[in-house]
């Protein structure tokens, strides 16, 4: 069985601080690991009418990516993310895993700070701390942590502890094949199985370099589609590749490949119509990898450019934190020397791409707003045939108040026509 240790908890809690920096330590000891922020497996809406909260699906997901992060090396996974408050996580989705749950808690004026502290809407705090009463009364994990008062690095020390030092005691026993019960090899699923379409569907696929905003353009493309009533699904292909070391494939493309192939199964079967995604790209090479990981769609690749101008001001914005909580967000934080030489490197990368004529669309992002970028990309997609009815439906959309590039993204709750989502929810915005 392949160890997984899942931090839960309200919003506010740091359940994905925590996880990233056990992650790392891990990653620094040598020990193969894969890290998934569970809100980036479930993006699919309107969610299964006997799946609320989407808990079953994105348990799911987690079964889905397990092959791939093990084909890659990696000994063990931590995954962050809420759970159902009822019954915790859905082990019995995740054959192939034995599942550690390890709640983190903090008192309620705590997080009532640290929710709204993060930008969190003021009229979610007492849904945020009824979420956090039902969890303190729930009894699913196998440990529980205070983060009240602690900083992140002596609350993954004593998560570590109260796990009976995770991962250790689990690696210590021999490795466990694949169990080949309801999820294949592949982890295709036979329910997922059925969903195979038998006309191609529309992927919406956004690149471009690093601050051009292709998560905060291909989310709120998303939000539109949404709007029109069709199922759709979103992903940041960078969510899905998070493993160390993996030295034969060092853009991990070949693992976010297979990864975005297996959760794309599952949103099939929950009745997914088109796929928007967000992710970079270096070459021909790199698109047809993920074509081949998904067969019966129709991928339309949208390559955002911008200026030196704007691509140093919004990676300089990232790295001081104005973009949504990315986990592991490499510019958060970096000097302004280091985001200096990012924007270097994304100024030569938007070059290189524009010399190369990647994409079927190239969209000029300079000195528009999001809105204004998604109008030009629904309606260059749509005018251009390539992409389904759905598409289409999203150029009529009425718009909504302008925001700057690089501006963080509302949270999927805030989309019309979707059901309530958790607050909990982190949505891609600013890369």
């Amino acid at each position: 069985m392949f160890p997984v240790l899942w931090l839960c908890g309200p919003p506010g809690v740091g359940k994905t601080s925590v996880a990233w920096e056990l992650y790392s330590h891990l990653v620094r000891t040598g020990i193969e690991s894969c890290f998934v922020d569970i809100d980036q497996l479930g993006i699919c809406y309107p969610e299964p009418a006997g799946d609320p909260g989407r808990h079953r699906m994105k348990a799911r997901n987690v079964d889905a990516v397990l092959a791939g992060f093990r084909a890659a090396g990696a000994r063990c996974l931590i995954v962050s993310g809420v759970v159902d408050p009822a019954c915790g996580v859905h082990v019995d989705q995740i054959p192939q895993a034995a599942v550690t749950v390890c709640r983190l808690r903090a008192d309620r004026e705590v997080l009532r700070q640290r929710f709204t502290g993060r930008g969190g809407p003021a009229e979610l705090v007492d849904e945020v701390l009824r979420e956090a009463d039902a969890l303190d009364a729930s009894t699913f994990a196998d440990a529980c942590v205070d983060t009240s008062g602690l900083l992140v690095d002596e609350v993954a020390r004593r998560v570590g502890e109260r796990t009976g030092g995770w991962p250790a005691s689990a690696l210590d026993r021999p490795a466990d094949a694949p169990e080949p019960s309801a999820v294949t090899a592949a982890g295709r699923s036979s329910a997922t199985a059925r969903a195979e379409p038998s006309a191609e569907l529309p992927v919406l696929w956004l690149c471009g370099a690093t601050g051009v905003g292709k998560s905060t353009v291909g989310f709120e493309v998303y939000r539109r589609v949404l709007r029109t009533g069709a199922t759709a699904a979103y992903l940041d292909l960078d969510q899905l590749g998070f493993c160390r070391p993996v030295p034969d494939d060092p853009a991990h493309h070949r693992l976010k490949a297979r990864n975005l192939a297996a959760v794309w199964r599952t949103y099939r079967a929950a009745g997914a119509q088109c796929l928007i995604m967000s992710g970079p790209v270096e070459d021909e090479a790199t698109v047809t990898a993920y074509a081949e990981a998904l067969p019966a769609t129709e991928i339309t690749l949208c390559r955002l450019h911008a200026g030196r101008q704007h691509l140093t001001e919004r990676i300089m914005s990232r790295g001081q934190g104005g973009s949504w909580a990315q986990p592991g967000d490499p510019l958060r934080g970096q000097s302004g020397t280091h985001l200096r030489h990012v924007a270097d490197r994304a100024v030569a990368s938007a070059a290189g791409l524009e010399d190369a004529g990647i994409g079927d669309l190239r969209i000029d992002t300079d000195g528009h707003t999001v809105e204004q970028v998604a109008d030009a990309i629904t309606a260059d997609a749509a005018l251009s045939g390539r992409l389904s009815r759905c598409f289409v439906r999203a150029t009529e959309v009425p718009p909504v108040a302008a925001r700057p590039m690089g501006s963080i993204a509302a949270a999927p709750a805030a989309v019309p026509a979707m059901p309530s989502a958790s607050p909990t929810e982190s949505s891609p915005a600013g890369r």
